[in-house]
This record gives structure tokens, sequence and C-alpha cells, in this order.
């Protein structure tokens, strides 16, 4: 390119800022020092400083430089996010409150175990709701607790924080001895609803009888595995990875 070292810092955070509208996923400063390397302004001091003035011309504006787990990303604001849903016909699905309960406890107590889960909830939970989880990108499987049964550990993703809008899991609400699943999903809630991630009221009992039936086809198809299978081989641990910060 002819543009100067000194022209391109001058126009840096315009640059920046075409490349994160055109991108479908949030930037790194990696990411965006190798983008820009060739060109003389991979500096990441000077990055972060175009990045900051960037964030300032967005202030009072529709639109957020943010940075997230991922990176950086451009968004609109969330008081212009019910214009925005305008143009998708289909609304986003709302969570149950047996699948924002479960996800609570993954956030603030990973790794866990299924029976881990159990326990704070007191009831069994579906696997449709531990399917959506990972459907969505939420949470993942993190090698195995080593008690008999060696059942898999659940942690949080990278995605989940960037949809929630945070850069680690120490943005969550403080909750200090939390034991009780309704203050877990209270303070997990805050984040949702800043998000338009919503709770649908009328759907929460619907949900949680569905989570019960499927809980207990759950336990007959384990009950009849269990019975015909054969015994399976022993599997090497696997150490869970430290818990996403």
């Amino acid at each position: 390119m002819s543009d100067t070292p000194q022209a391109i810092d001058n126009d840096l955070p315009n640059i920046l800022e075409a490349l994160l509208l055109a991108s479908d996923q949030p930037l790194s400063l990696d990411a965006l020092q190798r983008l820009l390397t060739e060109d003389g302004a991979g500096d990441r001091k000077v990055l972060r400083a175009a990045l900051e003035s960037l964030q300032q011309r967005y202030e009072g504006t529709a639109l957020s430089l943010d940075e997230v787990a991922s990176g950086w990303r451009i968004r609109v604001v969330d008081s212009y996010a019910d214009w925005v849903h305008r143009l998708w016909a289909e609304r986003p699905p709302k969570l149950s409150r047996a699948l924002l309960e479960t996800l609570a406890i993954i956030c603030y107590r990973q790794p866990v175990t299924r029976s881990d889960i159990e326990e704070v909830r007191g009831v069994t939970v579906s696997s449709n709701i531990l399917r959506t989880l990972t459907d969505r990108g939420w949470i993942r499987e993190a090698g195995v607790k080593e008690v008999p049964g060696r059942p898999a550990l659940l942690v949080t993703t990278p995605q989940l924080l960037d949809d929630l809008g945070l850069k680690s899991l120490d943005e969550l609400p403080p909750l200090p001895e939390v034991k009780d699943p309704e203050q877990l999903e209270a303070a997990l809630l805050q984040l949702a609803e800043k998000r338009g991630i919503r709770l649908d009221a009328g759907d929460q009992s619907a949900g949680d009888q569905e989570e019960a039936a499927q809980g207990e086809a759950d336990l007959e198809q384990a009950g009849s595995e269990t019975a015909g299978a054969p015994a399976q081989p022993s599997v090497p641990p696997v150490d869970p990875p430290e818990q996403l910060h």
C-alpha cells in the first residue's frame, strides 16, 4: 500500500472500525495486529489507543465498542435492541426457568457434573437442557470427575461470555456462598435481561413439566442400557482445564 505509517496511524480508528464492522465475530488484539502489521500499524499500544478513540467516538450514539472474552466487537447498544429486533420476523427463543437455573449453576460452580446440578436444583436435569446449552455453544465438557462412573465435567465457554458481553467470569455478579438455585438464577438473570435474553414466565411451568418428563425418560433409558450393555474398558483420566478467566 502507498500509505505511510504516519498516515495509517492517523486513520487507524477508521481502519479498525471497518475491520470490526466487516467481521462476523469479535477480533482480538492479536488478530488485529496480524491484519495490520504489514501496513506498519501493528503496535499493541497504538492499537489500544485507537480502540479507545473509537470507543469515545461512539459515546452517545446507537453503537458501542466492547471488549469481550474473544476480543473487540461493535454492537448496537441495548436501548435500541427492540428496534433492531423488528428486522427479523421471528423473535429469538426465550429461556425457560429450568434452563436458566442450570446455566447459572454451571457458571458459578464450574466445573460441575450433571449430578452436582441435580443436587442443587433438587430435580433431574433434562438431557434436552444440556443439549440446548451445548448447541448454543455456551457449555462444553472438560474432562471427567474421578468418582465411580467418571461423569463428565461441565464448564462455560468464551461464546457465553461474548453473548453476555463479558470479558471474563470475574464480571459475573458476586454471589459468595450461593446455595439456593433461585439466587443463582436471579444473578444470571440480571445479565440475561440486560442483553435481551428473556425469561418467559408463561413458559416456566410447561418447561419444568417437560424437564421432569424428560428426566424420567432419561432414567428409564439409562437403566435399560446399563442392564444390557457390556462392561466398558477403563479410560485414562483427563484433567479438566483451568476455569475460564
